[in-house]
């Protein structure tokens, strides 16, 4: 395995036998052509009327959720161009563009046979069909399921498209959408009151929006996220049991498996303690309710121990038992890789195991969500995610100022849906806090958990002033004269 330049390329490329770089074949590439130029306008207006289509058949005017479903999709339309920019014009290529080059040379089979095409977007072993061979020796991620499945993917959408990149970029950011749009009705129908608040935490944070809406991993994962989410919601908590929600409930788990399993070993233990305290509610007698929640806690860190086990092949570096040695192994090549480019951080030495990783907790957890600060931000791209740092920072002081800590650690463990997206957050920003080692990475890897973290700190503070403004309501019918006040 090769770890490509740090940043932008922080991903692995998994060779097939003897092959050249990947950057030798694919710097030889024009990007953007064209071709780009003439469809992307056409695909934006195709897009936008079956949005529109959307909107109007599922939110008539008057709906709470009408006005934030085609500026939420506009945004996403903007960030996948933005980088598409950003790759070709600033950084001369990366990681986004070999998948584009994977599901070109994937797309191209189709000029010898459908077979062909079809056993490669399968990913089929090259030695059941030797002329696959001459494809293969081109595709230096078809050894790696998690990178080849976005190569496939964007291979299926290039069949619209004659393999364009900008309408195929577009394609990926209008079915991640769905996803994200599922996330925020979920949480929207939690708490309805919040419409706003909700829709800038959940659609409109610019990291989520940069980096899940181009050609990436990480615009799938949010795809997969967002559909779990909500169909869990549905399943277990509305009793809709329809084909529909299972087939997209089994779809996401797949993708998000396959893709980045590191996300579901966060997302499984916070989303079974949702629907463990959301059903426990519900029993009256405060020792059984007792009884039945620890018995489930055990069940849920029984089996997240057990599955890591089990799958310890599939998740290799992020199984428990290789996570800490992945995080000190990463920690060394990013600082040599690196230099003095100045986007790497430190997080100081530690003891390579689960337990030696414990006490780094809350410094992974601060450089993920607060880093990095603005006076470590040395190139335009790093600056970007600074800005959106200092605003987290900001804000979550001020809704712990203004909430307090005794009432915030009371509304957090009172509150299903909070826990939950505490837990998430916390599990999740150690993790790619502690194995990142680079602002640029961590930029992408990160987004997962931020919408949960804006939706926690949203909640929180609105709920608090809702609260107050009840109690001074109160107050005035009990003591009218203070109307006059």
């Amino acid at each position: 395995m090769f770890t490509t330049a740090v940043g932008r390329h922080h991903e692995s490329f998994i060779f097939a036998g003897s092959q050249p770089s990947p950057g030798a074949e694919i710097k030889a590439m024009q990007y953007l052509t064209i071709w780009d130029l003439m469809l992307t306008p056409l695909y934006l207006a195709v897009l936008h009327y079956i949005a529109k289509r959307q909107r109007d058949k599922r939110y008539p005017v008057g709906h709470p959720l009408r006005p934030y479903f085609l500026p939420g999709l506009w945004v996403k339309f903007g960030g996948a161009i933005f980088i598409a920019l950003v790759y070709q014009f600033y950084y001369g290529g990366g990681d986004t563009f070999h998948y584009f080059y994977h599901s070109q040379v994937i797309n191209s089979a189709l000029s010898e046979s459908f077979t062909l095409w079809l056993k490669l977007l399968l990913r089929v072993p090259f030695e059941s069909d030797p002329q696959l061979y001459d494809y293969i020796t081109k595709l230096y991620w078809y050894r790696d399921p998690a990178s080849y499945t976005i190569g496939a993917i964007g291979a299926l959408l290039g069949l619209l498209n004659g393999t364009t990149y900008l309408p195929m970029a577009l394609l990926f950011a209008f079915i991640s959408y769905t996803g994200i749009w599922r996330m925020y009705i979920t949480f929207w129908k939690l708490f309805p009151n919040l419409v706003k608040p909700l829709a800038l935490a959940f659609l409109f944070i610019p990291s989520t929006v940069v980096w899940g809406s181009a050609i990436f991993k990480d615009t799938v994962c949010m795809f997969g996220l967002g559909w779990m989410i909500y169909t869990t919601f549905r399943i277990f908590v509305d009793k809709d049991l329809s084909v529909a929600n299972l087939f997209m409930l089994v779809l996401s788990f797949y993708l998000i498996v396959v893709i980045k399993p590191y996300i579901m070993l966060a997302f499984l233990p916070a989303l079974s303690l949702w629907l463990l305290l959301t059903y426990s509610d519900r029993i009256q007698t405060t020792a059984l309710r007792l009884v039945a929640n620890l018995l489930v806690l055990g069940v849920i860190v029984g089996g997240f121990f057990l599955i890591t086990q089990v799958f310890a092949a599939e998740l290799n570096k992020y199984s428990l038992d290789r996570l800490a040695q992945t995080a000190q192994n990463t920690r060394g090549w990013i600082t040599y890789a690196s230099g003095d480019e100045g986007s790497t951080y430190d997080l100081g030495d530690f003891d390579p195991s689960l337990l030696g990783m414990v006490g780094k907790l809350p410094s992974a957890v601060a450089v993920t969500l607060y880093r990095p600060f603005l006076w470590e931000s040395s190139k335009p791209i790093v600056l970007l995610s600074a800005l959106e740092s200092a605003f987290f920072l900001c804000l979550s002081l001020y809704v712990l100022l203004r909430v307090g800590v005794r009432k915030t650690i009371i509304s957090i463990f009172s509150k299903p849906t909070l826990l939950y997206c505490l837990v998430f957050t916390l599990i999740f920003a150690f993790a790619v806090g502690i194995t990142s080692y680079n602002f640029g990475a961590l930029s992408r890897y990160k987004i997962p958990c931020l919408p949960f973290y804006a939706g926690l700190l949203v909640i929180l503070y609105y709920e608090h002033m809702n609260e107050q403004m009840r109690i001074l309501n109160v107050k005035k019918k009990q003591y009218p004269e203070l109307i006059s006040i």
